[in-house]
């Protein structure tokens, strides 16, 4: 019986989403991003009977599971042709075309994954799209370090991967 209980525990716990976080620094400042990193495990994720087509802003996506994808620059950016003040911010991603991500930087702070209000976005930005060599099970958020005081935020899931290329202003 014990055991039966701690393999449902254990059970549960796998299909967590769990917490991840990615950060850069660029011109001395700290860009970074928390998210919850959902798995595949065997779903269909885009396109219009995907598991993200159920969701309630459908084609706008949380970008990740759970509460809300947070982003945090403590230097001024420009994220594409868009300028991004220093501070506190959640991500989304338009996928109404889902090999044309954009994405959206909204003002709404420490809201739930599926709160989305438009009203309360920056702006967007389109994302350069790509596939993996092989699917990628668990989506995972990256920024890198480019050279020349540049820098780069790249969000891959299942068969997609798109990227924004960022600057300290």
């Amino acid at each position: 019986m014990l055991a039966t209980a701690f393999c449902m525990v254990a059970h549960m716990a796998s299909a967590q989403s769990p917490a991840a976080q990615t950060s850069v620094e660029l011109g001395g400042k700290t860009i970074s991003v928390k998210y919850s990193a959902p798995s595949v495990r065997g779903r269909d994720i885009f396109g219009a009977a995907g598991l993200i087509s159920k969701e309630t802003n459908f084609p706008i996506w949380r970008a990740g599971a759970n509460a809300a994808t947070a982003f945090h620059t403590d230097a001024d950016l420009k994220i594409g042709n868009l300028d991004v003040p220093k501070g506190d911010y959640t991500l989304f991603v338009n996928i109404a075309d889902a090999n044309n991500w954009e994405l959206v930087i909204n003002k709404q702070t420490g809201q739930g994954g599926l709160t989305y209000k438009a009203e309360n976005d920056l702006g967007r930005v389109k994302m350069k799209m790509s596939a993996p060599g092989a699917p990628i099970e668990q989506l995972n958020y990256k920024l890198t370090l480019l050279g020349n005081g540049k820098a780069s935020l790249t969000l891959g899931w299942e068969k997609h991967i798109g990227e924004v290329q960022f600057t300290v202003r």
